[in-house]
C-alpha cells in the first residue's frame, strides 16, 4: 500500500516514516513550506534517510497567506486570544497532501499528531472532507511508544544514528506565527523564558524610538506596506520583521483545547498583529454598526471551527461569504506608531468611510439635533405606556 505522510523532519514524523515502512507500506513523504526556518534540502536527504519512496517539498507560503490567513483576518479569528496561527496552517498542508495522494494514487494519508492535542483533529477532518475513501494513519494513536525518548531508542535500534537532545518546550513556525507549548510551558505559576522568541524582541529590548508603518487594505485584506504594493507572504514577512523588532504580537494564553483540556501557549505573532489592529480600526469607519454587531456574533462560531479543523466544512465556508461581503467596503490606508509591544494610530482614511466630522462635531447644529426628541421618545415610549 502507499501512503503519503505529512513530513516536518523532526523527531516524531520521522519515527512515523520508520514505522510505516516496517509495516509494509511505500512511504512519500510530504513537507510544505508554509514560511518556517527550515533548511529543506536537508529535511529532503533525511526523509530518503529514513526510507522514503519519494520526497515532495512544496512553497506553499502564498497560497497560506492569501486564501487561508487573510481570508480569516476576514472574520477577526481568534479563539479565547489565540490568533490561529497553526489552526490555519493544518487545512493547507492538509489540502496539498491530499492532492499529492490522488495524483500517485495512493491508498492512505498519514500524520505525525499526538492522541492528546489539537492537529490529529485538524488533519484528519480535511482529510475526511477533501478525500473521504483515504485510509488514514496516525501512528501516534496506535503504536506502543509513549515519548520522544522512546522514538529515539525505536530510532536507535533500527539503525539510525540521530543525535536528540531533551526539549525544554515545542515549538511550531509558520509565516504566520511561532508558538511555543510543553516542557517548561506548562507551569503557569512561572513566566515564560524571554529568549524563546524568534520573531519578536521582548518589549523592554525594543527599537528605543519606535517606528511608524503604514498598511493599505483593499476589499479587507492588506496591499502595500508603507507604499509598496506587496503579495501576501511578503506583507506577512515585512510586517513580521517591523513588528518584530518593536516588540508586537507576543501573547501568554491559556487555551481550551477541543478535548476540552486547558492548556498554556506562548505565542509571538508580530505581522498578523498588526494587520489585524489595523483592519478592525478600519472596519470602525466602514461598516455600519448594526452589521458589525452581527459580524460579533459570528467571529467567535467562525473562530472555533478554524480552531477544531472545521476549515472545510459547509458552516465556514457559508460565513466566509458573508464576511467576505462585508469586507467589500474596508478599503483604505491606516498609520500606526509601534513602540514596545504596543499600538497607537496615526491616521485612518477610507473612501468609503461612514465617520462625518461635519455631521458628529458638538461645534456645528443641523437638523440631527432637532430629530433626537423623536427618536429619544420613540425609544421610551415602552416606559410612557407603563402603568405600574
Amino acid at each position: 500500500m502507499k501512503v503519503v505522510l505529512a513530513y516536518s523532519g523532526g523527531l516524531d514524523t520521522s519515527a512515523v516514516l520508520v514505522y510505516l515502512k516496517q509495516k509494509g507500506f511505500d512511504v512519500i513523504a510530504f513537507c510544505a513550506d508554509i514560511g518556517q526556518e527550515e533548511d529543506f534540502e536537508t529535511v529532503k536527504k533525511r526523509a530518503l534517510e529514513f526510507g522514503a519512496s519519494d520526497v515532495i517539498v512544496d512553497d506553499l507560503r502564498e497560497e497560506f497567506a492569501k486564501n487561508y490567513v487573510f481570508k480569516m483576518l476576514k472574520a477577526n479569528a481568534e479563539y479565547e486570544g489565540y490568533l490561529l496561527g497553526t489552526s490555519i496552517a493544518r487545512p493547507v498542508i492538509a489540502k496539498r497532501q491530499v492532492e499529492i495522494a490522488l495524483k500517485y494514487k495512493a491508498d492512505a494519508v498519514a500524520h505525525g499528531a499526538t492522541g492528546k492535542g489539537n492537529d490529529q483533529i485538524r488533519f484528519e477532518l480535511a482529510y475526511m472532507k477533501l478525500a473521504p475513501h483515504l485510509k488514514i494513519l496516525a501512528p501516534w494513536r496506535e503504536w506502543e511508544f509513549r515519548s520522544r525518548k522512546d522514538l529515539v531508542n525505536y530510532l536507535k535500534s533500527n539503525g539510525f544514528d540521530i543525535s536528540y537532545e531533551e526539549k525544554q518546550y515545542s515549538v511550531d513556525e509558520n509565516l504566520m506565527h511561532t508558538s511555543f507549548e510543553g516542557g517548561i510551558i506548562e507551569d503557569i505559576q512561572k513566566p515564560y523564558p524571554t529568549e524563546i522568541f524568534k520573531k519578536v524582541l521582548p518589549p523592554e529590548k525594543a527599537n528605543e524610538k519606535g517606528e511608524e508603518v503604514e498598511i493599505e487594505f483593499e476589499n479587507g485584506e492588506p496591499i502595500a506596506v508603507n507604499g509598496e504594493k506587496l503579495s501576501p507572504a511578503k506583507i506577512l514577512s515585512t510586517l513580521n520583521q517591523i513588528g518584530g523588532r518593536n516588540g508586537i504580537g507576543i501573547r501568554d494564553i491559556v487555551e481550551t483545547r477541543a478535548n476540552g483540556v486547558k492548556s498554556r501557549g506562548i505565542y509571538e505573532t508580530p505581522g498578523f498583529e498588526i494587520i489585524l489592529f489595523a483592519k478592525k480600526n478600519l472596519e470602525s469607519i466602514t461598516v455600519d454598526g448594526n452589521v458589525r454587531k452581527l459580524m460579533n456574533v459570528l467571529s467567535p462560531i467562525y473562530s472555533e471551527l478554524v480552531y477544531k479543523g472545521l476549515w472545510f466544512s459547509d458552516e465556514r465556508e457559508i460565513m466566509q461569504t458573508f464576511f467576505d461581503k462585508i469586507s467589500e467596503k474596508i478599503s483604505g490606508k491606516i498609520k500606526l506608531f509601534l513602540y514596545k509591544g504596543n499600538i497607537r494610530i496615526l491616521s485612518r482614511y477610507s473612501p468609503y468611510s461612514l465617520y462625518r466630522k461635519d455631521i458628529v462635531s458638538f461645534e456645528t447644529g443641523g437638523d440631527i439635533s432637532s430629530w433626537a426628541e423623536g427618536f429619544i421618545r420613540t425609544m421610551g415610549i415602552r416606559f410612557l405606556l407603563r402603568k405600574d
